[in-house]
């Protein structure tokens, strides 16, 4: 799916519609469906995506339309994606932890 998003801030619900192929009406369902998918509101209440929700849209349009997922199938596949995309914390080996609290019991005892 290669869709050019232009280079702006903010775009209204029509401007997605046309640049994703998507109906506003299925961008408002989306809304209720998907909870990391929250445009903002402008002060007259109008939503006002920016790029970040465009990619977005385009993900859920990618598994809703292409790869055949239900609704709560794409759910679970993008919190999947989300703790995907958190830095992994590697293992410590004990014996380092053990010296690092060893110091610092000496580091507490030379303070006092």
């Amino acid at each position: 799916m290669d869709v050019s998003i232009p280079d702006k801030m903010y775009f209204k619900i029509g401007e997605v519609a046309e640049i994703t192929g998507v109906k506003p009406h299925v961008l408002r369902y989306w809304e209720s469906e998907f909870k990391l998918f929250r445009p903002g509101k402008s002060r007259t209440q109008q939503r006002l995506y920016q790029r970040k929700d465009i990619e977005l849209v385009l993900r859920i349009k990618d598994l809703l339309y292409v790869q055949g997922f239900t609704i709560a199938g794409a759910i679970k596949k993008l919190r999947e994606k989300k703790s995907d995309d958190l830095p992994q914390q590697e293992d410590v080996p004990l014996d380092i932890l053990d010296q690092v609290y060893q110091d610092l019991l000496r580091l507490k005892k030379s303070l006092s």
